[in-house]
């Protein structure tokens, strides 16, 4: 194939640095993105309706390196994006076909060529535009989905290809975690099954049963010394990993991972210079309520087998690791939902392009310069295409004084809403929402605006108490700086210090925080004299896990006071949590005028 790029995208591709939005990918963002050898990138999908019976497959093209897109109609009998054969040259995928109507699982115009059940091949050796051969290669097992791309290795001539069902060998009928491998370039497949992940069960601090999901969407990357590393989406407040010796044949006993994450899908990405990727939703929900005394919600999310309401899909994150996943950095937000604070959450944008409105699953591509398009999201109204260089995730500091208003914020409060899946035309295990801080004029009367983050009487709301959550890099010594003001009659606030995302109204964020200041009505934090009410003041909080204490603040340039750490962590603070303290209604709250975290070296 003829290169189709450009000097002058060439030149553009050079300069991106920070994250960049450049488009919206057709279907959910998990398999269907490629990048072909002159450059092309596609991103296949479909249009049209699957209720009315519309669909038309499509792929998105960009010829420059994604900053624009065409789109045009797929090939007949297409199956959507392909990975070229290191060793034949090939095109190939596979994916499962269950026989029943197209679904937003199986939308691809070669499914008529899929006669019965089961798990098929699609080859061609003339290029991604076919015509492609379709073989049935494997049995459909039960509750089977196909969610990835199947990955060459470097090490030997072996394919791999992870996917999730349940099996027998599972024991309970839940899904887990499967590995098909091939040595033969695709022509045969066999699978290797990983155990069943238990479910956290019912423990504190909820009342009811997160849906039990453990053991879906694994993602498996091959480290330089051959060595698979895989991470497997669970119910748990972590991603879990396995590893295999012997390119797949054997893998240990899943474990919990470094990485958190709950029922969301992570990613692993090798770049071409044997750095890694971990593209992952950094976040833990809301505890779950007693789902007995929730109306309109059956057995099954009782039992914890289906979901109530998703509150952890509105941050995708990524972290770098130099050394083989020994060691990771980073831990930034990539992007926040677009749709995070919208009333009509539920019913936004309709079903038709999905069902779930969140920015989890993910699929990555490298591009000249080392650059990295991701897709990521499962809707129109919040899935993106994002452009970005994974040394910005090398950064140490970063600052915020609201000149950009609150995009770099998450300060929404769920409404109370009907919670399961789908009902008629709105929702999916989804929330309405409503912002809860805002930004108001400075009081000193100066021309700029800062966050007010209080507590006002709604009834609709779940939770009152307004909160703000904001991210910097992670970092085991930092320094962070809030210029901050209590009017009188306020009634405090919580400010935390912690190593994920929560939710800003999460009402148990200081018990899983490393350290939390508890500003107090009479201006004291921690019990230490602090405030003046009215007066502006300068926070300042330090922390390092290598010294004793291993954390202090102090008020302007006043005396330190020692912090004592309440929750371990393994790759630092990456987050600044604040919440109002008010057991009742508080308009005055508190006032942040800017923020800004740097590096202790």
């Amino acid at each position: 194939m003829t290169n189709t790029t450009s000097p002058a995208s060439l030149d553009r591709l050079r300069s991106v640095f920070a994250p960049q939005i450049v488009g919206i990918p057709p279907t959910n963002a998990i398999r269907e993105l490629m990048l072909l050898p002159d450059g092309e990138i596609r991103h296949y999908g479909f249009r049209g309706s699957f209720a009315r019976g519309t669909v038309r497959n499509i792929y998105l093209s960009s010829p420059d390196h994604g900053f624009s897109w065409v789109e045009n109609d797929s090939p007949l009998l297409s199956p959507g994006a392909t990975v070229r054969s290191p060793w034949s040259g090939d095109w190939l995928t596979l994916f499962c076909h269950e026989g029943g109507p197209v679904t937003l699982e199986e939308f691809h115009s070669i499914r008529a060529n899929c006669p019965a059940p089961g798990l098929y091949l699609h080859r061609s050796a003339q290029g991604p535009d076919g015509p492609f051969a379709t073989t049935r290669v494997g049995d459909l097992l039960p509750r089977m989905l196909t969610p990835r791309q199947p990955l060459p290795l470097r090490s030997r001539k072996r394919w791999l290809f992870p996917v999730h069902a349940a099996t027998a060998a599972g024991g309970n009928g839940r899904q887990h975690a499967i590995v098909y491998l091939s040595d033969d370039d695709g022509a045969t497949w066999r699978y290797v099954c990983l155990p069943v992940i238990s479910g956290p069960g019912l423990v504190w601090p909820h009342e009811g049963l997160r849906w039990e999901n453990c053991g879906a969407e694994p993602t498996i990357a091959e480290l330089s010394d051959g060595r698979l590393h895989m991470l497997i989406r669970t119910a748990h407040d972590r991603y879990w990993e396995s590893f295999s010796d012997d390119a797949g044949d054997t893998w240990t006993p899943p474990a919990p991972s470094r990485f958190y994450g709950t029922i969301t899908t992570p990613l692993l990405f090798r770049l071409s210079n044997g750095r890694l990727l971990c593209f992952f939703n950094n976040t833990t929900p809301l505890p779950e309520p007693d789902h007995a005394l929730q109306p309109g919600l059956g057995q099954d999310v009782i039992d914890g087998i289906w979901e109530d309401v998703f509150t952890n899909r509105d941050a995708i994150h990524a972290a770098l690791s130099d050394d083989d996943g020994k060691t990771w950095r980073g831990f930034r937000e990539l992007h926040l939902n677009d749709r995070r604070n919208d009333i009509d959450f539920r019913s936004r944008g309709g079903n038709d392009g999905s069902r779930d409105k969140s920015v989890h699953q993910s699929q990555a591509i490298e591009l000249p310069y080392g650059k990295v398009l991701l897709a990521f999201g499962q809707h129109p109204e919040s899935a993106r295409l994002l452009l970005f260089d994974p040394d910005w995730l090398l950064e140490t500091d970063r600052r915020d004084d609201f000149t950009l208003g609150l995009v770099d914020w998450s300060i929404h409060s769920y409404l109370k809403s009907r919670a399961g899946s789908v009902h008629g035309y709105a929702g999916h295990c989804s929330a309405n929402r409503r912002p809860g801080p805002a930004l108001i004029p400075h009081p000193g009367g100066e021309p700029s605006e800062v966050l007010q983050i209080a507590r006002h009487p709604d009834p609709r709301l779940i939770e009152e108490k307004q909160g703000a959550v904001w991210n910097f890099p992670a970092a085991h010594a930092g320094r962070l700086v809030i210029h901050l003001r209590q009017p009188p009659g306020s009634a405090g606030t919580q400010i935390a210090l912690v190593d994920r995302w929560f939710n800003p109204t999460d009402p148990v964020v200081a018990r899983f925080s490393q350290f939390v200041l508890n500003l107090d009505s009479a201006g004291r934090i921690n019990k230490c004299p602090s405030l003046t009410s009215g007066r502006w003041h300068r926070l300042t909080i330090e922390w390092n896990f290598r010294q004793t204490p291993p954390a202090v603040f102090r008020i302007d340039d006043g005396e330190k006071h020692p912090l004592s750490q309440i929750a371990p962590t393994l790759d630092g603070i990456s987050y600044l949590h604040l919440q109002s303290a008010a057991s009742t209604t508080d308009p005055h709250g508190i006032l942040i005028r800017s923020v800004e975290k740097t590096a202790l070296r």
